[in-house]
């Protein structure tokens, strides 16, 4: 029997098997399922992802899920600098309830990754060594569990950008699905590819496939999926995720005076902070001031503006070089016009959601909302104290995200439409995890799905059955009616 994988679900347990159900019209039992780890070691936080498929059913179509997913306790694991060790130590809680999704027999051959994103790329920018002492702490504590480990590298933004746009395309089966009518897998067209937005505390990356021919292959990554060719276009930048760019907005406001209003924080909202502190990250470290210049505190009064709260965030990106160009970003970056439908994720989800901007809202609306958003005094809000940080940044975050879309991404009101802002696809979290795992267990085939073919050939050798079937018991019959 060629079975359809699709969207799995646990079952309770019968006679010692997993029952999955699979597709709408397919209920059947597998004796066992293979599993994968990924962990997402992202600048502000680290997250683990348990994945999971039929172990006889390697390198066909829609086959794998996400089974599990942990928040680690802490910051990402490159804030642990001056303690490395403790950055392997963070990941225990997560490890140890990971042990317990996957069955004690399939533990040992389950492959587990960590890929290190933007933070420990800008740590590895300060200081290699350590970075590398980072990376090794976690590694040393994920050996000490029985699963088949492949190591901790720091991840390229370009491979983030294509990982999440596989993830996305694979989930919605964007690359290939079952036909029921056709009796077939089909490839379904190009249009129905989706693009990618993803926004990260240090890094944010766009990957998408363009409507024509790219001026600049710098930007050009290609893939074989089942048979077919894609060119996409993607491009990381460093610096420029949520984090890195509102405290690239602090030091922008700090460089014209020291110590103003910021448009970005609501009214009523006061804070001092050391000036050392804007200039703690190498992402504002070259922007740094004079030592006496950068030694006193600064103090930022909220005056909740979005109009100049945005004018602010524009400030930050060099748009001088690409005035001429309309395939082009900031600082002379090349990107083809954006084309197709895309799905934004990571903060771009969390941000708007807060906002209840998820909707698909038209672009007016969406900036209306953010308008009265931000007009709101700080003193009406009521809130946990752990998320005061967070409260307080709604406004910027959600101004830069327009900034990104509008102004660097070049969407207009017409192609704003196009993005949907999601945090899942099929009941998996989107991000680059499970696209890496992908590629690395080679669960995504380059050529044609095993099973078209098989089921082809299961068609055909199904069709001889029943006619050899159908002449045997007419046979039999008709020997009944000589008998008698």
């Amino acid at each position: 029997m060629i079975a359809v994988f699709k969207h799995v679900k646990e079952f309770p347990q019968e006679d010692g098997k997993e029952l999955l159900a699979l597709s709408p019209l397919t209920l059947f039992c597998v004796s066992s399922l293979q599993y994968g780890i990924v962990f997402d070691a992202g600048s502000s936080h680290t997250s683990l992802f348990v994945y999971q498929w039929p172990s006889d059913k390697e390198n066909n179509t829609g086959v794998v899920s996400q089974t599990f997913s942990c928040h680690v306790d802490g910051p990402g694991i490159s804030s642990y600098a001056k303690n490395p060790l403790q950055a392997g130590e963070s990941l225990r809680k997560c490890l140890d309830k990971a042990m317990t999704v996957i069955p004690t027999e399939r533990q040992q051959e389950a492959p587990a990754y960590l890929g290190a994103t933007a933070g420990i790329r800008l740590l590895r920018m300060q200081n290699e060594s350590v970075a590398e002492r980072v990376l090794s702490a976690v590694a040393t504590v994920i050996q000490q569990y029985p699963v088949s480990f492949h190591g901790a590298r720091i991840i390229t933004g370009e491979e983030e950008g294509a990982y999440g746009w596989i993830t996305i395309n694979y989930l919605l089966d964007s690359f290939t699905k079952y036909s029921a009518k056709q009796q077939a897998w089909v490839h379904p067209q190009t249009s129905n590819i989706l693009g990618a937005l993803d926004l990260g505390g240090a890094s944010t990356q766009i990957s998408f496939i363009p409507a024509g021919p790219m001026a600049d292959a710098t930007g050009a990554s290609e893939f074989r999926l089942y048979g077919f060719d894609y060119t996409i276009y993607t491009h990381s930048y460093l610096c420029y995720g949520q984090n890195e760019a509102l405290l690239k907005l602090i030091q922008s406001i700090v460089a014209v005076r020291w110590g103003r209003g910021h448009p970005c924080y609501p009214i009523g909202y006061l804070e001092t902070i050391p000036a050392t502190s804007i200039y703690s990250s190498p992402c504002t470290a070259q922007l740094q001031p004079g030592l006496s210049a950068a030694s006193g505190n600064v103090t930022l009064a909220g005056t909740g503006n979005a109009t100049q709260c945005r004018k602010a965030l524009q400030k930050i990106f060099n748009f001088s070089a690409c005035s001429h160009n309309q395939s082009c970003t900031f600082n002379g970056v090349y990107q083809p016009p954006v084309s197709g439908e895309f799905m934004a994720f990571s903060a771009y989800y969390y941000t708007f959601s807060f906002l209840n901007l998820t909707e698909k809202q038209p672009l007016d609306m969406t900036q209306a909302a953010i308008q009265q958003f931000c007009a709101r005094n700080w003193t009406e809000w009521t809130y946990p104290r752990q998320q005061e940080q967070r409260l307080r940044d709604y406004c910027a975050s959600a101004n830069y995200i327009l900034t990104l879309l509008l102004d660097v991404y070049n969407f207009t009101e017409t192609t704003w439409g196009s993005i949907s802002f999601c945090m899942q696809a099929a009941g998996t979290d989107i991000g680059w995890t499970l696209g890496y795992m992908l590629n690395l267990t080679n669960l995504i085939p380059t050529e044609a799905p095993v099973l078209l073919r098989a089921h082809k050939s299961s068609i055909w050798a199904t069709g001889i059955f029943f006619i050899v079937l159908t002449l045997a018991l007419c046979l039999v019959a008709l020997l009944l009616l000589l008998l008698h």
